[in-house]
């Protein structure tokens, strides 16, 4: 039986999706939570504990860390290189979030699952980053391993 997929306006091979987490270490995650109920917080839980070098992004002043990890203002803030930045925020706001990861330097734009913008994308790839959109790198990590059986009763 074939691997079911996504359903997604955007397609990406398995292997790309796969060689692009292999090859980034530093991941600011725009949007980062640390309300442990929300999707993001065991998003950067996860990423984390699997060795990537989190750095939570989110503006709130009350917010100075999350899991023991400083947290930044604004991409703008950090003072390392950025391999990929990860977009928890709304489809709206990729754009000016492209041209953030853009000016720092990143590598990859990656728009998580419901985020993304075609305008966006265009920004970041014509800069040279590589771009995935509405997809979720915690699920992509463990997919190879992870075979859904869609064919089962419930």
């Amino acid at each position: 039986m074939p691997e079911a997929e996504i359903p997604s306006p955007y397609h990406y091979e398995t292997e790309h999706l796969s060689e692009i987490l292999r090859s980034v270490k530093t991941i600011a995650m725009v949007g980062a939570s640390g309300d442990k109920t929300k999707f993001s917080y065991g998003v950067l839980r996860v990423l984390h504990e699997t060795g990537y070098d989190m750095i939570p992004v989110n503006p709130n002043p009350a917010l100075s860390e999350i899991r023991g990890i400083k947290v930044y203002k604004t991409l703008a803030d950090i003072e390392r290189p950025i391999d990929m930045v990860q977009v928890f925020r709304r489809s709206e706001e990729l754009y000016a979030i492209a041209q953030e990861a853009i000016d720092v330097g990143a590598k990859v734009l990656w728009g998580q699952i419901g985020v993304y913008d075609d305008e966006a994308a265009k920004l970041a790839e014509e800069a040279g980053l590589t771009v995935v959109m509405d997809r979720c790198p915690k699920i992509e990590l463990f997919r190879p391993f992870w075979k859904p059986r869609l064919d089962l009763e419930i």
